[in-house]
């Protein structure tokens, strides 16, 4: 291999993997409003879980981060991508605001499990760990915007907000094992042209 042909290679590489990133987020910037007009508590309910695995799954842990950052940078900066098409910085101070952070680390830790166990099983573990870590932060984060700075609903305990995400669960472990399923046959195939 000439140097021209590797550095031809690298190149396309690059782009492949910029036009891969740009994708899972413009398919956040969908999954947040996909179905986002159905609000249950304070959670809408999305797609956007579910294209932070992906993104997880088939960029891995690096590219699939830096997808989810472009999505919460576009969001931050105006435009209007969050769920029920919200944007602009004041989002920082949203309950749910820990939901858009958690796709970061979400795409991150799902990508890293599955460097390290590649297998139609790790694949779906990891999504399920993803699912978790979207959870857990999203909803700690939620807690602590209504007991510190966000206007609560009258009687809100840290048992409400649990409560209220155990509407969409059923439906995130779903998608998630998809997910697992699907990003196990489609990342072959993605790696392929990387």
């Amino acid at each position: 291999m000439t140097s021209s042909t590797a550095t031809r290679s690298t190149n396309h590489s690059r782009t492949l993997q910029l036009v891969q990133t740009a994708m899972f987020a413009a398919l956040m910037m969908v999954g947040a409003n996909i179905s986002s007009f159905l609000i249950i508590g304070g959670v809408p309910i999305t797609l956007q879980t579910f294209f932070a695995i992906l993104a997880g799954l088939l960029l891995g842990k690096r590219n699939g981060a830096i997808a989810m950052l472009v999505y919460a940078l576009i969001g931050l900066a105006g435009l209007p991508v969050f769920a029920g098409f919200s944007g602009g910085f004041d989002t920082i101070v949203s309950p749910t605001f820990g939901f858009i952070v958690s796709f970061i680390l979400v795409a991150y830790f799902v990508g890293l499990i599955v460097e390290k166990y590649p297998t139609k099983v790790g694949f779906v573990i990891a999504a399920l760990v993803g699912t978790a870590i979207n959870y857990l932060f999203g909803t700690n984060w939620m807690y602590a915007a209504y007991k510190v700075w966000a206007a609560a609903p009258e009687g809100f305990t840290y048992q409400m907000a649990w409560a209220w995400m155990a509407v969409p669960l059923p439906k995130d472990l779903l998608l998630a094992v998809l997910a697992g399923l699907f990003g196990y046959r489609l990342r072959p195939i993605i790696q392929k042209y990387l």
